[in-house]
């Protein structure tokens, strides 16, 4: 009996991070690129005016834990696969981003001009980041293409 239990709050952290993933890759990144902070206290404390709602989206994303992972979402123009990787940039080479997750596994992203880049809880650029930096990728995958939406580093604890 005890598995069942385990396997029931397995299959519904899985399901509840697929749904956060949903909201978050569709309506969370542009907060995530605009927030002042990468911290969720930050995000409660946002201007209504300039943002609303905005930080009440992104703070559940934020509880994700893994290191990567995939989900299908459903959105108006059909079935979508939304991918997140945390890790450590291994390699960034013209519009390509390669992350290391902490597991091993390697992915490459490609970023483009609508790829929000964020470090340091400000707005950023791609060249800005560096090799070996921690990060946090958010994207989507056709076929064997990862296309990244957000990249951020976060702010370095002292």
């Amino acid at each position: 009996m005890g598995t069942m239990r385990t396997n029931r709050k397995t299959l519904a952290a899985g399901v509840g991070a697929a749904g956060l993933l949903g909201l978050g890759l569709y309506l969370a990144v542009p907060a995530a690129a605009n927030s002042p902070s990468p911290s969720p206290s930050a995000t409660t404390t946002a201007s209504p005016k300039a943002h609303p709602g905005h930080g009440k989206r992104l703070a559940p994303l934020r509880r994700v834990r893994g290191v990567h992972g995939e989900a299908t979402v459903r959105r108006k123009d059909g079935f979508h696969l939304a991918d997140w990787q945390r890790g450590k940039i291994t390699g960034i080479s013209g519009t390509a981003l390669t992350v290391r997750s902490a597991d091993g596994a390697t992915w490459t992203w490609t970023t483009n001009s609508d790829t929000r880049v964020r470090k340091d809880g400000g707005k950023s650029t791609l060249s800005a980041l560096t090799t070996g930096a921690q990060v946090f990728v958010l994207g989507e995958r056709s076929g064997d293409t990862r296309t990244a939406k957000l990249v951020r580093e976060p702010k370095k604890k002292n």
